[in-house]
């Protein structure tokens, strides 16, 4: 009897080993697959990055040829941009208006963000209600009036209408950042409270501290947003040169020299530059500020 259990044992032991090893390699197939696919598909979106860099490399006239690899490497190309054309102060421009939009988006959504989810108030479920229906709302459908209210505030062209509207808060940012201060323990507030602590300073003290991931989420996307933009710009300051942005420089750069494809692919590649370098370094922070704001709602 003693005999047979240990057979049976070992027999137990063995199939617990074969299903260990099947399960090892279902799971190594299974990672192997999904980074295969992870890879792919990273080299189908990064192809059309590289082949610009490469194009950007090429003399003028291997540009218009089929040719996948420049013969030689024309890094004069970088030079001749900031020659040509003033693309130095466009991107002095860009950084102007994107650096005070992201400034002001802060530092209007956070007191916003905290009213509505920190405090207790009649009317507060209503109000947040009302600043998320704004965001169904069409930008051109208010685009007119508020255009004609800039004019009549003799704005344009200036960077004024890009910049102060970020002052006056964003829905989307109010609402990622509400999302967020739901999160945090209501105990942490009563107890400074407690102590004496006001609310704007527990607002900068605690709760903005704790909502740093959140916070550089909201900065990073008014950030790209306004690099990005295009018809704000070309709706504002296109009359004077001298404000020009990267987004309608560049247009303005393709309609004199459309026939250079080099240089074009050049001015493109150093308009992607600084966000692709913000985006790589600032990935982690903005991953977890778009994922923590979900925790609650």
């Amino acid at each position: 009897m003693s005999q047979f259990t240990d057979e049976k044992l070992k027999q137990i032991d063995r199939e617990a080993v074969i299903l260990k090893r099947k399960k090892k390699s279902k799971d190594f197939l299974q990672t192997v697959g999904d980074h295969s696919a992870l890879i792919t598909m990273s080299v189908i979106f990064a192809f059309p990055l590289f082949m610009v860099f490469i194009i950007s490399l090429m003399s003028a006239g291997q540009a218009e040829t089929r040719s996948f690899w420049p013969k030689p490497f024309v890094w004069h190309n970088y030079i001749e941009v900031f020659t040509t054309v003033p693309f130095l102060k466009w991107t002095l421009n860009t950084m102007f208006v994107s650096v005070m939009g992201t400034i002001g988006v802060v530092i209007s959504s956070v007191p916003a963000a905290y009213v509505l989810s920190r405090l207790q108030w009649k009317g507060r479920h209503t109000t947040f209600l009302i600043i998320l229906g704004t965001m169904m709302l069409p930008g051109q459908v208010t685009q007119i009036p508020v255009y004609i209210i800039f004019a009549k505030l003799g704005w344009i062209p200036s960077f004024l209408p890009l910049i102060v509207p970020a002052f006056f808060g964003s829905a989307f940012s109010i609402f990622l950042l509400r999302q967020f201060f739901t999160s945090i323990p209501d105990e942490i507030s009563d107890a400074a409270r407690i102590d004496g602590c006001s609310e704007f300073k527990l607002m900068m003290r605690i709760v903005v501290p704790l909502a740093k991931p959140a916070i550089s989420a909201i900065a990073l996307f008014a950030f790209l947003g306004s690099w990005n933009d295009f018809f704000g710009p070309l709706l504002y300051i296109a009359e004077n040169p001298d404000l020009y942005t990267l987004g309608i420089g560049l247009n303005a750069f393709k309609g004199d020299h459309h026939t250079e494809t080099s240089l074009m692919m050049t001015a493109s590649v150093l308009f992607m530059l600084p966000v692709i370098v913000i985006f790589f370094f600032s990935q982690k922070v903005f991953i977890e500020g778009v994922t923590l704001t979900g925790v609650k709602g």
